[in-house]
């Protein structure tokens, strides 16, 4: 092992500075930064001799710093401190092992100056740790004859020395005396070695051991003092002189360069000069390039690169020269010499127009620079300055050279304070930068988690970066900006141009958790860094008000100098000023309130005995009914839960006395409350990697501490049921998590004396029936072993859903949706009303980012409304678009989606703002009616605005389809507008529901048309689908397709996805009269009883799809047409621009996942407001979330060109797996979302781009689709490759799936998470990349190169799924 691996390897917190080979086992420490200490653990510093002057030495304690590669001792100031120097591998080793001891026992610094070079074997101390803890034991009595005072550190030194040789058997001495006969003695205090006689090697610098310097002045004329160093005299010869002092003998000095060879030290060793000098100064230089700073706060310091105005970072080290520091106080110290040489070109320029020599044209041009030099055109005026002046001399000349240095134009500079690269010891360069009252700027890092975080510790209130802000608004001139760029985007660039503007200091505070962590970066056993962790935490810390957001500008009106940007903390306010009582929204319904402020003794003594009673009467009646039943059970998702409770109904039922309890209530007292009980069933659920459910883990724990059997059990049956899914985890290795916790629970119970009630049952998800498969011969051997199996009980039905008798009950959707909305309680609405509003187009959600933080505190969920907008065929003109942006802002989150199904959806509305985004919506003469819910949903259509002829009658036809298959209730118009109509004639307001009826439909219908060869509508996975069939540029008619849909349900493999099957041709007249048919036949015909089973396609599936298109037939009143012929070529947009045939001019533009925001990413939201504010044509929505401009006049387009440019929009030179790539919403807001999907997708994109790099198919395109849940939002089920969420950072993958949108894929792995993910992708892209025929798509190839089997048909689609990915496949020959 090297030598520094070996030290390296001691028992300490290490730390190294970017030198040349770093150590392992330590953590990277950027130059100028202090170094971590730990009150109790000694804190060990690799560093070399250029980077040691960087490392402020104060408060340094119990420390080792090792100076790898020294050429010379330069120990900087700090008490107490030793020096030792290691010339060998393993004196090094030895060295470094007793400085830890020094540093440890006596608090103290010590500086280890390790020579270069050194290889060698090292022999290692077993268990270091021991000697480190162990006493030393007595020190030895120094011989102090001479009277000289002994430092206590060269004691402890001295008895460390010796408790080290006991244990290595190998001395360690102040130093080394190499004796030789010679009249002159050399110390050297090199870390290399001399070859001259009679040296002294020194080993211990500091403190000098001056008893045994003397002793060693045997038979000397002379002492010469070698050292490095190039001052007036040298520190270690300083030193000699003290310890040899009173002796008469000269002291000669050798003070050497680094560059200095050893014939020259020869050579000097024999002059007679009292201070020699040799070589060259050496200055060590840290290169900018050594200085890391965190990728993360790349998120500001692009923003200001991108400001409007000219800018630098003062401290920034791509730009510092050599030696200069990233101080904040250094870099201030720079702004103020920056700020006097402007103060004195405006000077000099003002002199010169008084001054009677000066030139006219000198004159003009020196008042024009003035009047602009705090403007953008000062530099051009500068320049007209500069050659207006035409003698070089005197204040002429000092102009000149000013002006020469850029201070025509102001600089806008700021400092940046972050604990990663700049930190400000003391907040000494803060505080001069705002007490100065100069125009500087500092940017100050928060990244410490909030006290709302899972994931971090509280943050000590001294190291609190948000209390500078009251420092600096205290002051009263200060621009003082508090901002979170994952929080409000806007708020940061409004923030930092606003702190540029302003003529003095400004400080902006910027949230950044975890910024100094690289993305991938542990921060927790749960959690590692990056953009969406980063995300949730500033959710947690903004929501709870612990990091609010805010600007405050002195320059404006005193009643406009503070705004608020935290939307948390501005509702909270609202609506605290609009009722009496706001607090009765945010705690639970349930407050935990102690009983004594409520209530007396008495009447919780009262309370007590009727609980008391009604337990005693309940035991009773079970112990008449028949056998008891203990039912314990544990569960995080719910499941085990209800089926426990309904167990315990079905007892009873049968005359068992069940009670059922929750299985950590008897963590404390297992034995006892087990031993009570004659019969116990123990059901729980699995979770993470085979654990317990968090309301079973005490009891886990609690049950594997009891070792031994007890008698007291003996009558105790007992028997367990878990609850699992088999397939979670894919890899061989992890079988075994597999229902652990109940593999774990029976024989540990039977073990401890229990007896056997029946024996384990096991629930599979992974089977047919899921759970059930296990479970109903489980629960059949528990009667048996109760004696009731022969019991005769009428069971319980299984109750219609609940959905069903809301729609019954709602009176034609109106439900109490009113009353909800006008209780301002709370900021939710109740669960019947949840569903109905969903006919309306909005959801309830709630941001689930913060759910738990907010669940902690005692409040409720930040309840939200999601609102979906009806819109068929996706089109829309400019007046509408912009009316869309104006809501997102005004009443939502600042953003808006472009949904698959060619619709805007708002996300972040609250309740109070719900009925006025609903009218906005509608004054723009849009609706949401039937956007979502048990109805026909929004139509799409082809976007193909090149043909247009084509698209113009499939657009109409599309609109048609929604009309005629609108609900008819007038509930949206009394609900939302108050039975105003703004607009259209979509809604009349009838009593009854001619088509729907009072039940409405089983579940969602979905229609879709398409015109082929584009199939980007994904026309198959819709409920109906309409192929329109075009000849001659005219739609002759439309073939019909029947039975498409995405949703699954995780683990039951009665759901599918299925694409749809042609059944014949209509005329496009005959449209809307067939989709009213199928859809009436699937409200009679569909599955009321199981939602799960409720779509059309297992309809179809269950009639067969000869009787169900008789059904159709019948109600059409004439058989259907023979299908005509057609063919789909790509289910993809085209981007860019396109012609058609009336000469207008459309763009495909491509808007990442349909998310129209500004980032740091992109620009959508602020380019395509402006663009819509000169645009004359319409915007129209794509399937695939993406947008196209359309119908621009050929006169319009150079300015529609300029405007995309100018904003990043004409932009499609992205990879074509991005291009084809898209995903759901998901995360925080949908309720259903199980994993990330849209905040998620892009950086896996990244990663899988990379590798398309690498296998030179960059611009190839990969249908790739994500979403957080298997109901199939993004139609991840027709993807050639696809990822849907399982669990947080797990996902099912996908594969097989074609490119037209005509085949299905199908389940690939179980439960895969992303380094599982690209360890797949790679060596299959690569394979794809050099194997695959002429034009073979990722998909097809796929199933030929033998990864996946075909998907037939969607019945069949878990048929041979989850195949065991071969690790190096064979290729495959053409």
């Amino acid at each position: 092992m090297s030598p520094l691996s070996a030290i390296s390897n001691l028992p300490s917190t290490s730390y190294h500075h970017p030198v040349a080979t770093p150590p392992p086992n330590s953590t990277k420490l950027n130059p100028y930064l202090p170094l971590p200490q730990s009150s109790t653990a000694t804190t060990s510093l690799f560093t070399n001799s250029s980077f040691l002057p960087s490392l402020p030495p104060t408060s340094l304690h119990r420390t080792v710093v090792h100076i790898l590669d020294a050429d010379e001792i330069a120990t900087p100031r700090s008490s107490p401190a030793v020096s030792l120097i290691s010339r060998s591998a393993q004196e090094a080793y030895d060295q470094a092992l007793l400085a830890l001891r020094l540093a440890q026992d006596e608090d103290a610094v010590v500086y280890h100056f390790i020579a270069s070079g050194l290889d060698g074997t090292v022999h290692e101390v077993e268990n270091p740790e021991s000697w480190l803890s162990e006493p030393l034991g007595s020190s030895p009595s120094p011989n102090n004859a001479a009277g000289i005072d002994e430092d206590p550190l060269l004691a402890a030194y001295e008895a460390t020395s010796l408790s080290l040789l006991k244990l290595t058997r190998r001395a360690q001495r102040p130093f080394v005396h190499h004796k030789a006969e010679s009249l002159r003695l050399v110390v050297n205090f090199l870390p290399l070695s001399l070859s001259v006689d009679n040296v002294i090697d020194v080993v211990l610098a500091i403190p000098a051991p001056k008893e045994k310097l003397r002793s060693s002045l045997t038979n000397v004329d002379e002492v010469v003092v070698v050292e490095g160093g190039n001052g007036k005299y040298g520190t270690a010869w300083a030193s000699v002189v003290d310890a040899l002092e009173g002796l008469d003998v000269p002291i000669r000095s050798i003070l050497v360069a680094s560059t200095t060879s050893s014939s020259d030290i020869t050579a000097a060793l024999s002059a007679s000069s009292p201070i020699t000098r040799l070589g060259h100064a050496t200055t060590h230089t840290i290169p900018s390039t050594s200085i890391a700073i965190p990728s993360p706060e790349t998120t500001y310091t692009n923003l200001l690169s991108s400001s409007p105005s000219p800018l630098e970072i003062l401290n920034d080290p791509a730009h510092l020269a050599a030696n200069e520091s990233t101080s904040p106080l250094y870099a201030f110290g720079k702004a103020v010499a920056i700020r006097k040489e402007r103060a004195r070109l405006v000077e000099l320029a003002k002199k010169l127009l008084k001054a009677s020599t000066t030139t006219k044209q000198l004159h003009e041009a020196l008042s024009a620079w003035l009047l602009v030099r705090d403007e953008p055109a000062a530099a051009a005026a500068g320049a007209q300055v500069h050659a207006a002046i035409t003698s070089i001399k005197g204040d002429e000349q000092e102009l000149l050279e000013l002006g020469s240095k850029g201070h025509w134009t102001k600089r806008a500079l700021w400092i940046v304070i972050s604990n990663a690269w700049a930190a400000d010891l003391a907040s000494s360069g803060l505080h001069h930068a705002l007490a100065s009252g100069l125009d500087i700027n500092l940017l100050v890092y928060e990244t410490s988690p909030s006290p709302f975080s899972p994931n971090g510790p509280a943050q000590p209130p001294k190291d609190r970066k948000k209390d500078l802000a009251l420092y600096a608004l205290n002051m009263g001139d200060v621009y003082v900006a508090s901002v979170a760029v994952y929080a409000d985007y806007a708020g940061v660039i409004n923030a930092m141009r606003e702190a540029e503007r302003y003529a003095g200091p400004g400080l902006v505070l910027a949230y950044l958790p975890w910024g100094e962590k690289e993305d991938g970066e542990v921060v927790s056993p749960q959690e590692m860094a990056g953009p969406l962790e980063r995300l949730r935490e500033t959710k947690r810390a903004v929501s709870g008000g612990w990091w609010p957001m805010f600007r405050w500008n002195p320059s404006l009106a005193d009643d406009k100098r503070f705004t608020l940007d935290s939307s948390h903390i501005k509702a909270a306010l609202s609506e605290f000023v609009d009722r009496q009582s706001h607090l009765s929204q945010l705690t639970l319904a349930t407050p935990a309130i102690d009983p004594s402020v409520t209530s007396s003794a008495g009447t919780d003594l009262v309370a007590a005995r009727k609980e008391k009673a009604r337990k005693a009467y309940d035991a009773l009646l079970n112990s008449l009914d028949g056998p008891g039943l203990l039912v314990l059970y544990a569960s995080d998702g719910g499941s085990a839960e209800k089926v426990a409770k309904r167990l315990v109904g079905r007892a009873k039922m049968r005359g068992v006395g069940a009670t059922l309890r929750v299985l950590d209530e008897i963590a404390s007292s297992v034995v006892d409350s087990l031993a009570e009980e004659k019969n116990v069933l123990v059901l729980t659920s699995t979770a993470g990697q085979g654990e317990a459910p968090q309301n079973g883990r005490e009891f886990n724990k609690a049950l594997a501490k009891l070792t031994t059997a007890s008698n007291r059990l003996a009558e105790t049956k007992i028997t367990v049921f878990g609850m699992g899914d088999s397939h979670y985890w894919p890899r061989p290795e992890d079988a075994g998590y597999y229902n652990k916790p109940a593999k774990d629970f029976f024989p540990k119970l039977l073990s401890l004396g229990c007896a056997e009630l029946c024996p384990l049952g096991l629930g599979d998800d992974s089977d047919p029936d899921g759970y059930q498969t296990g479970y109903k011969p489980f629960e059949a051997s528990l009667w048996r072993a109760l004696g009731v199996d022969s019991v005769e009980v009428a069971e319980e039905k299984e109750e219609v859903v609940a959905n069903e008798h809301i729609k019954i009950a709602s009176d034609y959707l109106r439900g109490t949706i009113l009353d909800g909305l006008a209780d301002t309680t709370t900021g939710a609405i109740g669960a019947s009303d949840a569903q109905l509003t969903k006919f309306h187009g909005t959801y309830m959600q709630d941001d689930r980012d913060i759910r738990e933080s907010l669940k902690a505190q005692g409040l409720e969920p930040a309840y939200s409304f999601m609102i979906r907008v009806r819109m068929p065929g996706g089109v829309c003109d400019s007046k509408q678009w912009l009316a869309m942006d104006h809501i997102s802002d005004e009443h939502g989150n600042g953003t808006f989606k472009l949904t698959t199904r060619q619709t805007f959806q708002f996300h972040g509305i609250i309740k109070a703002h719900l009925k006025k985004a609903m009218q906005a919506i509608n004054r723009s003469l849009l609706d949401t009616i039937a956007a979502c819910g048990d109805v026909n949903r929004n139509v799409q259509c082809t976007v193909n605005p090149a043909f247009s002829k084509t698209h113009e009658a499939v657009y109409n036809f599309s609109k048609a389809l929604s009309e005629h298959l609108l609900p008819s209730t007038s509930a949206y118009h009394e609900i939302w507008l108050d039975k105003k109509k703004v607009g259209g004639d979509a809604v009349q307001p009838l009593e009854s529901e001619p088509l729907y009826g009072p039940y409405y439909l089983p579940r969602k219908f979905k229609i879709a048309v398409a015109v082929p060869p584009d199939n980007s509508v994904d026309v198959f996975t819709n409920d109906v689908g309409f192929i329109a069939i075009v000849e001659n540029d005219e739609v002759i008619g439309y073939n019909v397709s029947v039975g498409g849909g995405m949703g699954v349900t995780h683990g039951n493999k009665k759901t599918y996805p299925r694409l749809g099957d042609v059944i014949g041709f209509v005329t496009p007249e005959e449209g809307c009269k067939v989709a009213e048919a199928i859809m009436l036949v699937q409200r009679d015909n569909g599955n009321r009883q199981d939602r799960k089973n409720a779509r059309l396609k297992y309809t179809v599936d269950r009639l067969t799809l000869p009787k169900f298109k008789a059904l159709v037939e019948e109600r059409f009143g004439k058989p259907l047409a023979r299908a005509r012929s057609y063919s789909f070529n790509t289910n993809l947009d085209s981007y860019g621009w396109a012609q058609g045939h009336d000469g207008r001019w459309h763009f495909t533009m491509f808007i990442e996942n349909g998310r129209v925001e500004d980032s740091s990413r992109h620009q959508f939201k602020s380019g395509l407001k402006e663009i819509a504010q000169v645009h004359k044509g319409q915007f129209r929505l794509t399937a695939n979330q993406h947008l196209i401009l359309s119908n621009v006049e050929p006169a319009d387009l150079g300015e529609i060109k300029r405007l995309l440019a100018k904003w990043g929009l004409d932009n499609i030179d992205h990879s074509g797996l991005r291009l084809s790539s898209s995903a759901c919403v998901a995360f925080p807001t949908c309720g259903l979302a199980m994993a990330e999907s849209e905040r998620y997708l892009p950086l896996l994109v990244d990663k899988v781009e990379k590798i398309c790099e690498e296998a030179g198919i960059r611009n190839d395109d990969l249908v790739m689709r994500m979403t957080g849940c298997p109901n199939g939002c993004a139609r991840p089920w027709a993807a050639e490759v696809a990822f849907v969420g399982k669990a947080p950072g797990s996902y099912m993958m996908m594969l097989g799936g074609n490119h037209t949108g005509t085949r299905l894929n199908k389940p690939f792995l179980e439960s895969a998470t992303e380094p599982e993910i690209l360890a797949v992708l790679k060596p299959m892209i690569k394979r794809w990349a050099l194997e695959r025929h002429d034009g073979e798509r990722f998909g097809d190839w796929t199933i030929r190169a033998g990864y996946i089997k075909p998907t037939t048909h969607g019945s069949k689609f878990w048929e041979e799924s989850f195949p065991a990915p071969p690790p190096s496949a064979p290729a495959i020959m053409a």
